[in-house]
């Protein structure tokens, strides 16, 4: 094997070195050994892509789709996305020219922030939330200027936010999670609009990642692009609501003059998308689409309410979440702050993987998240051994 030449060891981006990999897949990793756990860790879910999406690839192989394709994304794709953006939302993208397939919503999440900020810019992350964000801003020199919204039941709140801003007005962005991970709190149509009406008064990007969208219960998805189409990156995918987190399809919708910087980006950093897996997104969001998560939404919500109803019953303090598939509790008392302790114990001796709350920012610590992207047999059996685990 190659050993590298040892001169050039020194050569190496000084900023990749302090930049923290995903604290979920650390912990998720550092875990994954222990014999017989029970992972409750990731946001992978555990349902089969639909029979009809997976058709839509197959076919797409079998008809010889095999060369480059559109840098933007295929047309058919961006057609799909701008009718089904149109249906959900009532917001109008031309396919042509305002929307971008990606690999992965991660993919366009990079892309929008290395496209649009500069080193130094300030961005605004309410939290706790998805610890991506963290890492790309800090690995392209971008300040995230955080807004702890534990003391307001995790959602971001009119009032900090002005406060915020008022704090800092040269901000250029504020990334929205809705429905949030790790908590699953939904912003409502009224929350959003009151929201919408603060940015409208400062010259900054927002950025809404609205991956969860599908994933909602008891109530309907707002996208803040409503309110503010002329400033807002849309971005979404069908990883989470058509179990396609293997295909890495994502998107976003913006307006073009945004679009046209985050396409160079996009093209230097993967060409294009491939071709069968958009074809499998274009056939998931057409209009017999939408029953599928549909179908995913009444199984997640059943599984929602065993395992809130049995980490409550063991002394956690949880918010039910009304969207995604992840559940943020408070640990018990007797463990104090310390999330991570927590969440090693639990899982060496209780063989239950979660994912400590500090890993999502300001507001997670003394919490942990569990993902119910996991059979009922799986999420019983993961309550029965935390159960045995504090009763020692």
């Amino acid at each position: 094997m190659p050993k590298l030449f040892s001169a050039l060891k020194e050569i190496e981006n000084e900023r990749l070195l302090t930049t923290t990999p995903s604290a979920i897949r650390k912990f998720d990793q550092e875990i994954s050994g222990v014999p017989g756990i029970i992972k409750l860790t990731l946001g992978e879910p555990d349902l089969d892509t639909p029979e009809h999406v997976k058709q839509a690839a197959v076919e797409s192989i079998t008809n010889n789709e095999s060369h480059y394709g559109r840098q933007m994304g295929d047309p058919r794709l961006c057609q799909a996305i701008s009718t089904y953006l149109k249906r959900k939302q009532d917001l109008d993208y031309n396919p042509e020219t305002e929307i971008i397939v990606t690999v992965g919503a991660t993919e366009a999440i990079a892309a929008t922030i290395v496209s649009l900020f500069n080193p130094g810019d300030e961005v605004i992350v309410p939290t706790p939330t998805f610890a991506l964000y963290f890492s790309l801003l800090h690995l392209f020199g971008i300040k995230a200027i955080t807004i702890n919204t534990a003391a307001t039941n995790f959602l971001l709140t009119p009032e900090s936010l002005k406060q915020t801003l008022a704090e800092h007005p040269q901000a250029k962005g504020i990334i929205l999670n809705y429905p949030n991970n790790p908590t699953g709190r939904e912003y409502s149509e009224p929350l959003i609009k009151k929201l919408a009406a603060i940015l409208k008064e400062y010259q900054l990007y927002v950025l809404s990642d609205e991956i969860y969208s599908e994933l909602i219960y008891g109530q309907t998805h707002y996208s803040i692009a409503r309110c503010l189409p002329e400033r807002t990156i849309l971005i979404s995918g069908l990883s989470k609501s058509h179990a396609m987190t293997g295909y890495r399809v994502g998107y976003l919708a913006a307006p073009q003059a945004v679009i046209k910087p985050i396409t160079t980006t996009h093209a230097l950093l993967v060409t294009a998308v491939p071709n069968m897996t958009q074809a499998a997104a274009a056939e998931a969001l057409s209009v017999h689409g939408d029953h599928d998560p549909k179908e995913a939404v009444k199984i997640y919500a059943e599984r929602q309410k065993i395992i809130s109803a049995g980490l409550t019953k063991l002394g956690f303090k949880v918010i039910p979440p009304e969207g995604a598939f992840y559940l943020f509790a408070k640990i018990p008392s007797q463990y104090g702050n310390d999330d991570v302790k927590f969440a090693q114990l639990l899982a060496h001796d209780a063989r239950v993987g979660c994912i400590p709350g500090s890993a999502f920012g300001a507001g997670g610590e003394g919490h942990v998240r569990f993902s119910y992207a996991a059979s009922q047999a799986n999420i019983q059996e993961a309550l029965s051994r935390i159960a045995e685990f504090l009763n020692k």
